[in-house]
């Protein structure tokens, strides 16, 4: 399917004659540029000249040395007002040649003319006048006696005062003669202080038809039978301002006469195996209808997926198991072809590190679950869209709601309360992040969790973020940086992606103050342009970091293409003139990976040992697919769990080495929020599983015996270390411990140990003093306190009554965890640790020691 045109397109129509608007440059402010060649203006006492290089067009004008002599330029402004005129001219001379500046015999002053230094050399000088609509004969005529400049050429620019009033929302918005492939729609018209030029009919966060502003009823003809459709109207002026959304209208289109079943998938075969999956393609499949509405993957006579794509991977396999698979196609009226050739396929052997994750267990039942973070004690906070609640949940499934985020409101769409981000320094500050839809406005906010109370006000960091109901982005991330980033969608105003004075379309970077990076790459261009970091953006999505540092970023696309990018500072992925692949792409960043926008609807993005996993809302899978080796693309992409749970909006890698996935099936039209029928699973890795620190001198949450605390000698800090060993993380390059006092929900750092070789799996009792620790495989160490008090593990002495603490094991993607010395601090090792980490375990452990 081609991109859709962009608006400016649409504005030429029937739609702007009829309102007696004048169609200009895509900018918001109408800021128009028209130039005008000397060479082609009326000439008196001067010639056309071309033997000093540099010029545009076919050459310049020389004045003819006498008081006098002039050019005049025949001007024709599209709008009257004020306008700019930009003088192109060389002067070889170090005297100024003025000249007398006048628009239709009006005097408008002197313009002076000063050297240039060379005749080759040229410059610009310009003027601001008042032009009528129409032809202004613009003439500038020599004072002196030495006569003018040589002169190249004018351009007139004028800029109107800028329209950033929208329409009012279309209303009344009905359906009917809903037929199975149309529907008839009509509505009550917008209104605008200037005028609406046009109309779009939207399904979702995509427009089905473009109508002029003069229209209010319109004939949809390319719907789907037996297909559920939600469908609203917004509104467009001329500035490119958009509307709310009308009300919606739902509806199912009714089956279609046709009972003539597809024809059979052909080639099935087999693409990958592991130990505990099996992936699979086919070719495409046709109908007489023209639409397949999907395929149903059999593992016997069980069916185990089903996707709109041509390839799923099964998952939860047992090894060295042989399996047989079919495939059959369905269209839209539920008429389902032959089966495919049956494949079989045997499991691999176990072992081995893959990034094929299968089910664990369903976690918990939630009303949206948008978005997913953990805390430094495992349990994640999780906000629910269109309750616009923050949750407590538990590794376990223990559920508590911690209240609501005030001022959040919904779209009755993609709107409400959206990201989630953990502040790095949570321990410390007890911050946390929330994106939310408000009365004007989209706006990122602080609140405060101390591990009990949810503060009931918020304090704005970010606001003015344009809103509608589609396209408002809204994951939030902390960067390796320590910085804030954000995916803007355009709000559905598509020349926002370009405007680097918008907020929307965006990635945005911002510090934890709500302040912009003065490292950010327009932070020198002021205003809104400071927070950009990326730009060209239709609607982004999540956000997550590789090994490298490298940020990538998931895109829902209009029509033809969603995106995966490898975002960079400054860049420019094309929005509206390309989409994905498609359109006009060049001098744009292209997408790393691009999906039929049927098929993904990429969401939640989490990257594990560089691995990326997405997952898709409109093709109700997770997308799993491995960075290359030089970190520029990626490779195949495998379909998981295709249709098992509806629409999966976010995908969150867990401190125990898993992933969490939340499924959003009741999502479209604002949801039901009296009703918990979206879930939170939990995807564990094969072999991952052992992935477990313990002690023998302790078991979990039990009471560290005193000779590894300050009981046992009765002085605090070099204490001997207990006994730690742990199972292997898929793909752990090292590993690290951090142990920590978490009494009151804190996380007060007692010790850390890291760059542990990954071939390492314990520590024994008693560790040597030392920054390098003797004899770990050059492990290094720190410790609280001072001297060579920092340089030894520094056991439980919280001086009175039981506290809880923890031994947090981290697996690292690096042997060696950069940007450490001796010098760090303990939250600066903790810092980099988390940063190198790809999961992590914990231990925990009371102790009522005191010295």
């Amino acid at each position: 399917m081609a991109p859709r045109p962009p608006w400016r397109a649409v504005l030429a129509g029937t739609a702007v004659a009829a309102l007696g608007l004048t169609v200009v440059s895509p900018v918001t402010a109408f800021a128009a540029d028209t130039g005008y060649e000397s060479e082609n203006a009326t000439i008196s006492q001067g010639a056309v000249e071309s033997n000093h290089a540099g010029y545009s067009g076919t050459g310049f004008v020389n004045f003819d040395n006498v008081a006098g002599s002039y050019v005049e330029y025949s001007v024709n402004a599209a709008q009257a007002g004020t306008h700019t005129l930009t003088f192109r001219y060389a002067n070889g001379t170090t005297d100024n040649r003025p000249v007398k500046l006048t628009v239709d015999g009006g005097d408008k002053g002197t313009v002076d003319f000063p050297g240039t230094g060379a005749w080759t050399t040229w410059k610009t000088v310009t003027a601001t006048v008042q032009l009528t609509a129409g032809v202004n004969k613009v003439r500038t005529t020599a004072t002196t006696a030495n006569g003018g400049p040589n002169a190249d050429k004018l351009t007139d620019t004028f800029t109107a005062p800028t329209d950033g009033e929208p329409p009012s929302p279309p209303s009344n918005l009905k359906a009917s003669n809903v037929l199975p492939t149309a529907a008839t729609f009509s509505w009550t018209a917008a209104t605008d202080n200037v005028g609406v030029v046009r109309y779009e009919i939207n399904r979702g966060g995509n427009t089905l038809k473009t109508v002029d502003g003069n229209t209010t009823s319109a004939t949809v003809d390319n719907l789907t039978p037996n297909t559920a459709y939600d469908i609203s109207v917004g509104a467009f002026d001329a500035a490119g301002n958009p509307s709310q959304q009308s009300n919606v209208v739902t509806f199912t289109t009714p089956p279609s006469n046709d009972t003539t079943p597809p024809t059979v998938p052909g080639n099935l075969r087999t693409t990958s195996v592991t130990a505990n999956s099996v992936s699979l393609a086919w070719n495409a499949a046709t109908d007489n209808g023209g639409t397949i509405a999907g395929y149903d993957v059999y593992q016997g006579t069980t069916k185990v997926a089903t996707t709109t794509s041509l390839s799923t991977t099964v998952t939860d396999l047992t090894p060295n198991t042989s399996y047989t698979f079919t495939v059959k196609a369905r269209d839209p009226d539920g008429n389902s072809s032959a089966a495919s050739n049956a494949v079989t396929a045997k499991t691999s052997a176990p072992g081995g590190a893959g990034g094929i994750p299968e089910y664990d267990r369903d976690i918990a039942k939630v009303d949206l679950g948008w978005a997913v973070d953990f805390l430094p004690n495992g349990n994640a906070l999780v906000t629910e869209r269109d309750r616009f609640e923050v949750l407590l949940v538990t590794p376990s499934g223990q559920k508590t709601t911690l209240g609501k985020v005030p001022g959040a409101v919904t779209t009755n769409g993609e709107g409400g309360l959206l990201g989630l981000a953990i502040s790095p320094n949570w321990a410390a500050d007890h911050a946390i992040y929330l994106y939310h839809t408000a009365s004007g406005d989209n706006r990122i906010v602080k609140m405060t969790y101390d591990g009990s109370t949810l503060s009931s006000t918020s304090t704005p960091v970010l606001t003015g973020i344009a809103k509608n109901r589609y396209h408002n982005g809204g994951r939030i991330r902390f960067g390796p940086d320590g910085k804030l980033y954000a995916t803007v969608g355009d709000a559905k105003n598509s020349d926002n992606a370009q405007n680097k004075s918008s907020l929307n379309g965006k990635v945005l970077r911002l510090n934890p103050d709500g302040s912009a990076p003065g490292d950010n790459p327009f932070y020198a261009t002021g205003g809104n342009a400071r927070y950009v970091w990326s730009y060209g953006h239709r609607n982004p999505q999540g956000l997550a970091w590789d090994s490298r540092g490298q940020l990538w970023a998931a895109e829902f696309g209009e029509s033809s293409q969603d995106e995966l990018n490898l975002i960079q500072k400054g860049g420019n992925y094309g929005w509206p003139s390309c989409e994905g692949t498609q359109g006009s792409c060049s001098g744009f960043i292209a997408p790393k990976k691009t999906w039929p926008t049927s098929q993904a609807g990429p969401s939640g993005v989490e990257i594990v040992n560089d691995w990326i996993y997405i997952a898709g809302v409109t093709g109700e899978q997770l997308f799993a697919t491995q960075i290359n080796a030089a970190g520029t693309g990626v490779g195949t992409v495998s379909t998981l769990f295709s249709g098992r749970w509806g629409r999966l909006r976010s995908v969150t890698k867990t401190p125990d080495g898993g992933l969490w996935l939340t499924s959003t099936n009741n999502d479209k039209n604002g949801g039901t929020p009296s009703v918990l029928d979206n879930v939170i699973v939990r995807l564990k890795f094969p072999g991952g599983s052992g992935f477990k620190l313990t002690s023998s001198a302790f078991a979990d949450n039990a009471t560290i015996p005193d000779k590894y605390t300050c009981a046992g000698d009765g002085t605090a800090g070099q204490d001997p270390s207990p006994p730690l060993a742990w199972g292997a993380a898929d793909g752990a390059k090292g590993y690290a411990v951090v142990f920590a006092d978490v009494a009151g929900g804190g996380t007060k750092l007692h010790w850390a140990i890291w760059d542990v070789p990954a071939a390492t799996r314990s520590l024994p009792e008693g560790l040597g003093a030392g920054y390098t620790v003797p004899d770990q495989g050059g492990a290094k160490q720190k410790a609280m306190g001072s001297g060579a008090t920092a340089q030894q593990f520094f056991g439980p002495c919280p001086g009175g009554s039981s506290h809880p603490y923890t031994f947090t094991l981290y697996a690292l993607n690096t042997a060696t965890v950069p940007g450490l010395t001796p010098s760090s601090t303990l939250a600066q090792v903790e810092t980099a640790v988390k940063g190198a980490s790809t999961a992590s375990v914990v231990l925990r452990g009371k102790s009522g020691a005191a010295a």
